[in-house]
């Protein structure tokens, strides 16, 4: 935790300064734009935080998740039992466990911190996946809690919002200015117009970095997956994947939390939350079981 909160101050630090020296290089005051640089971070983190906050209810939601107060049969039973020894293992409180219905074989988990989660499977991966496969979904998911994704994510959303929203109105005041002959006053339409377009711009290249992580975690958290129940397992939950692995039917909210991403070609695979399943095999199948263990609680 400490770590995480050292490395979020850090980032943000860092973000500070490399706003501040593009505003020098434009020509512009940081200290006269201190109001920017406020209200960007309050809307930029603002958003993230409080997606974070409501992620369960949301995903319970969205899918209509059916959580397990008491095992109705033994797959639920199952469910449980093995989510907890998982938790265990990973040094967790206990997640709530659910099923949703979902004809493909997906399971995602959420939540506002690693001792406040939600792990939730698909009644398609009840029906299609053998036990093991479906123990190592189980597995990766509870890694992604343990690992602290979910706030992890919300912190480098929350800090690229910030640098899209400040870059893009330090941008548009110049080159509004430069257009308009450096004249003084309140911004016209131009300028609106062309932070409109370079929010769109800028956020694209920030979503770029955002999936970068997201496709890393899923490494991270297919290690872990291996530590908890096996590399086999894990190995064969990704093959059965990459045979049977339908269109997801995930809402939005939720959909970068799932077992797998489909797949994607040129500049839509720098978009993609998730990585190819067949590089996820081949870098478990490489990895040292030592290392997959160190990423489990990395």
């Amino acid at each position: 935790m400490f770590k995480r909160i050292a490395l979020f101050l850090a980032t943000n630090l860092a973000v500070l300064a490399l706003v501040s020296i593009v505003m020098s290089v434009l020509g512009l005051n940081p200290a006269t734009n201190a109001g920017l640089l406020v209200m960007a971070a309050v809307f930029g983190f603002g958003g993230s935080f409080l997606s974070l906050a409501i992620s369960k209810w949301m995903a319970k939601r969205s899918t209509g998740a059916h959580v397990i107060d008491q095992p109705r049969n033994e797959s639920e039973q199952w469910l449980v039992s093995t989510v907890r020894r998982q938790a265990e293992a990973a040094g967790i409180k206990m997640p709530e466990v659910a099923v949703y219905d979902a004809p493909e074989i997906n399971a995602f988990a959420t939540g506002p911190s690693r001792n406040n989660s939600l792990v939730a499977v698909s009644t398609g991966l009840l029906r299609a996946m053998e036990r093991d496969e479906a123990e190592a979904v189980l597995a990766h998911e509870v890694s992604h809690v343990a690992n602290g994704d979910m706030v992890t994510m919300a912190l480098i959303q929350g800090v690229l919002n910030t640098f899209v929203i400040v870059l893009a109105r330090v941008v548009g005041r110049v080159i509004d200015g430069y257009i308009s002959g450096g004249r003084d006053g309140a911004p016209g339409l131009g300028y609106y117009a062309i932070v409109f377009v370079l929010d769109m711009v800028f956020g694209l290249f920030a979503s770029m970095i955002a999936m970068w992580f997201s496709r890393h975690r899923e490494f991270r958290a297919d290690a872990g997956g291996a530590s908890l129940a096996g590399r086999q397992k894990m190995i064969a939950a990704l093959e059965r994947l990459s045979q049977t692995y339908g269109q997801s039917t995930l809402p939005k909210q939720v959909a970068a939390f799932g077992i797998s991403g489909g797949v994607g070609h040129g500049l839509k695979k720098l978009l993609m939350t998730h990585p190819p399943l067949v590089e996820r095999i081949q870098a478990l199948r490489d990895a040292p079981l030592e290392a997959a263990r160190g990423r489990v609680m990395g």
